[in-house]
């Protein structure tokens, strides 16, 4: 009998029906994992429906840090008839299955052979069955809504959660509820560890778990990628948001809106995308630190007010959680199809800043940084996340607070002041309505320095220089890549955004198995404009390889137009789905399989 025995890291995966209440069965689980001190990452796959389908969520419980998505599943909780087919390129035969037996008859009658074991184990040559009475013990809780809190019992007393830790959980979940309710959830808790305690055995190979405690992870943030942006919205002195809401930048809404009175920030719910940004502008003008948050098909509707911000130089941060397109596209899976859209979003010639955080902190710290940006250059400033990042959770000692550095950009006007002055730098003093003696005055047009509307052809050409003058500037600021390994790296890894700690975890590992291997990850978390030292990181590579979440390579693109060097080696995922680890380091050991057999290099110059 295979047992999950001397693991410090298992990677949990539950899986059911869309209105099942997995949430619920995560929230329980992963407050209880953090508690009792380990680490833990989680993260989901949803589809696109209130109910039906097939809903998953993976949990990985660990001894270190864990930050990345695996493929693999250690334990599988089935809590619907069609999680075993919906997963089962995930399954192997190392996976305990543990599911009611009405979830996992669908296999076929008689592929399995019954043990004399109370826990009723059952396996066949493809999979380790583990049956509980899961619907029968929750009706004779009172019904099936005890169901969820019943396999969170199982999951803790398998993990090793102490009762009382997980009783406490419990507590401050449903004693909202009233006395008897919650009497009943503890009792049904208390059922789900009787349950785990049968199992034990046979999936941790008596009670040998290899997890260790660490009780600095109790006191720990536990965020998620949407957190960690609107902490920075709040860090960086946000006070206006208007939004339309659109999976999966819908929780920024959220997370902002709740926060509002605590903050002294507005929160307007627009009637569309249109108005949001428009609003946006409006609120910027008259001095408000502002943001819109969208994905791909709603920021479609933003693009005339992206120009907008561009000609009459207002401030605005944009937040585009990505998703899978054309137009609406896959509503709730992930990808990284939006950078072309940001980066040529809006009629004509104008600066802008997109930066794509790949960690928690980077959104946090980016986030806030967006916001003075925006006010210093007068710009528009995108914030480039996904459907994986915004919804990942995992540990973190803390955010950085101590890098928040907050500027103001604003200046009293005198009755002489000109909106528009022509400057060196092409940055004018930025004045709001009511703040001094002078008339701020914008317009959608092109304008003359005091910003009204001109047809001089001499002054057109003076204020698109004045515009794009700030690049300059600009590049001085960008923030550079982060280079993870050795600097005397023969084999570059390319990476931007949410592919961050996959890529890194995978190079972890193989290093660890061939430590002289010279090999490096160099991750973007400013997408445009590229820092300087871009160029010089990317020549000095025999070898690189890029991982996207697109199908064109808009990141190598990117770089083969800013360097004039051209990535021909990229590893494009495009199925809605974030890469793995095991994704990334079999195809980084493949790729230095065929690069050891001296093919020519995969950079070269663009012709």
């Amino acid at each position: 009998m295979t047992v999950l025995s001397k693991k410090d890291d298992i990677s949990v995966v539950l899986c059911g029906e869309a209105g099942q209440g997995i949430q619920t069965v995560e929230t329980i689980l992963a407050q209880a994992i953090k508690r009792s001190g380990y680490n833990i990452f989680s993260t989901k796959e949803y589809m696109s429906r209130v109910r039906g389908g097939q809903n998953s969520t993976q949990i990985r419980v660990s001894s270190h840090r864990v930050s990345s998505y695996v493929k693999r599943i250690d334990i599988l909780f089935a809590l619907s008839s069609g999680a075993i087919k919906h997963l089962e390129d995930r399954i192997s035969q190392d996976t305990f299955i543990i599911g009611d037996s009405e979830h996992i008859k669908s296999l076929g009658e008689g592929n399995t052979q019954k043990s004399q074991k109370k826990s009723q184990l059952e396996i066949d040559q493809n999979y380790n069955f583990l049956e509980i009475p899961l619907i029968k013990t929750a009706q004779e809780m009172g019904g099936l809504i005890f169901a969820n809190v019943i396999a969170a019992g199982v999951l803790s007393c398998i993990l090793n959660i102490p009762k009382e830790i997980f009783n406490s959980l419990i507590h401050d979940i449903f004693a909202r509820k009233g006395d008897e309710i919650l009497q009943n959830d503890l009792k049904a808790g208390e059922a789900g560890y009787d349950i785990g305690r049968e199992l034990m055995d046979f999936i941790s190979g008596k009670n040998q778990l290899k997890l260790s405690v660490n009780l600095e992870v109790k006191d720990e943030l536990f965020i998620n990628g949407t957190d960690a942006v609107g902490f920075g919205c709040l860090a960086g002195g946000c006070r206006f948001m208007s939004s339309y809401p659109m999976t999966p930048s819908t929780p920024l809404q959220g997370f902002l809106a709740a926060h509002a009175n605590d903050f002294e920030l507005i929160y307007e719910q627009a009637e569309d995308e249109i108005a949001a940004i428009n609003m946006a502008l409006g609120a910027s003008y008259a001095g408000a630190r502002s943001i819109v948050a969208t994905s791909g098909s709603g920021f479609a509707l933003m693009e005339e007010g992206v120009g907008l911000a561009g000609m009459i130089e207002t401030p605005v941060v944009v937040y585009i959680a990505q998703r899978p397109g054309p137009a609406v596209g896959l509503p709730t899976r992930t990808s990284q199809e939006d950078l072309n859209l940001a980066l040529y979003s809006g009629t004509g010639e104008f600066p802008r800043i997109i930066f794509a955080p790949g960690k928690l902190e980077d959104a946090f710290i980016l986030t806030q940084k967006a916001f003075n940006l925006a006010e210093k250059y007068q710009i528009p400033v995108f914030i480039l996340t996904d459907q994986y990042f915004a919804d990942c959770y995992y540990n973190i000692p803390s955010l950085p607070l101590n890098d928040v550095q907050n500027e103001n950009y604003l200046i009293k006007t005198n009755s002489e002041y000109k909106r528009y002055l022509i400057t060196q730098d092409g940055i004018t003093p930025r004045g709001i309505p009511g703040y001094g003696e002078g008339l701020v005055v914008v317009d959608s047009d092109e304008h003359d320095e005091e910003g009204h509307i001109t047809e001089d052809l001499v002054l057109r050409r003076q204020m698109v220089d004045k515009r794009l003058k700030k690049f300059n500037q600009m590049k001085q600021d960008a923030i550079p890549p982060e280079l993870i390994g050795p600097s005397d790296y023969e084999c570059l890894v390319v990476g931007w955004g949410s592919t961050y700690w996959p890529i890194r975890e995978a190079l972890e590992n193989i290093i660890k198995t061939d430590p002289n291997r010279k090999i490096s990850f160099l991750h973007f978390k400013q997408i445009y404009p590229f820092h300087k030292s871009v160029t010089e990181y990317l020549e000095r590579a025999e070898d690189v390889i890029i991982f996207e979440n697109n199908a064109q390579g808009q990141m190598a693109n990117l770089i083969q137009l800013e360097t004039g060097l051209k990535i021909q080696e990229k590893l494009l995922k495009y199925d809605g789905m974030p890469f793995s680890v095991e994704e990334v380091e079999r195809s980084l050991k493949k790729f230095m399989e065929i690069s050891d057999t001296d093919i020519p290099s995969v950079m070269g110059v663009s012709k």
